[in-house]
């Protein structure tokens, strides 16, 4: 691959994602200051926003690339992560620690179960769903909402992280049934 093709502009969106999560992070844990929290949330908010973007100018371009589609799915999983422990840490309540431990288990089973399909020459079969695109959305707006840190904002994040939670489960379950058939098989 050419270093034009490799450096294009979804895949910069997407690396700058991946960049920002050590700025989510840094400023979690910077001395409170005024704002501070709106900050995280924005710039939360705007990774957010580029994981959309970047898809969308990958495909608009004609700048999908091996790199864009390997890195694409991992920023997303590194900034949810990373959120979902800022906000542990800042919320260490059964109520943030339950979804953020089931979110992040399905990312992690999930990335195994597509990893594994591919081996099998499968992995369509278990490609990005409507409901997983519902998912990342409900993931993404419950998350920056609750970034924000606002009493009565936080009521809205839960609902909406408890949404995020029931599609997680739901897409998982989808793609488990899709992949059963060679799951189920004995060796």
């Amino acid at each position: 691959m050419t270093n034009k093709r490799l450096w294009n502009i979804p895949n910069i969106l997407t690396l700058m994602r991946v960049l920002l999560i050590p700025v989510l992070v840094l400023l979690a844990y910077l001395p409170t200051f005024p704002w501070q929290h709106w900050i995280i949330a924005f710039v939360f908010l705007f990774a957010a926003i580029t994981d959309w973007f970047d898809g969308y100018l990958a495909r608009a371009l004609n700048q999908t690339s091996a790199f864009g589609r390997f890195l694409d799915p991992v920023a997303d999983k590194l900034m949810v992560a990373a959120a979902l422990v800022v906000l542990v840490q800042s919320h260490p309540t059964i109520w943030i620690v339950i979804p953020a431990i089931v979110i992040i288990s399905r990312e992690i089973a999930i990335s195994a179960l597509r990893e594994w399909m591919a081996e099998l020459g499968k992995r369509a079969n278990v490609a990005v769903s409507q409901i997983g695109k519902w998912k990342t959305t409900a993931q993404m707006t419950s998350i920056t909402v609750l970034l924000v840190q606002h009493p009565l904002l936080n009521y809205l994040g839960y609902v909406l992280l408890y949404i995020a939670v029931v599609l997680t489960i739901w897409s998982m379950l989808i793609y488990l049934k899709a992949a059963w058939p060679d799951l189920s098989q004995s060796d």
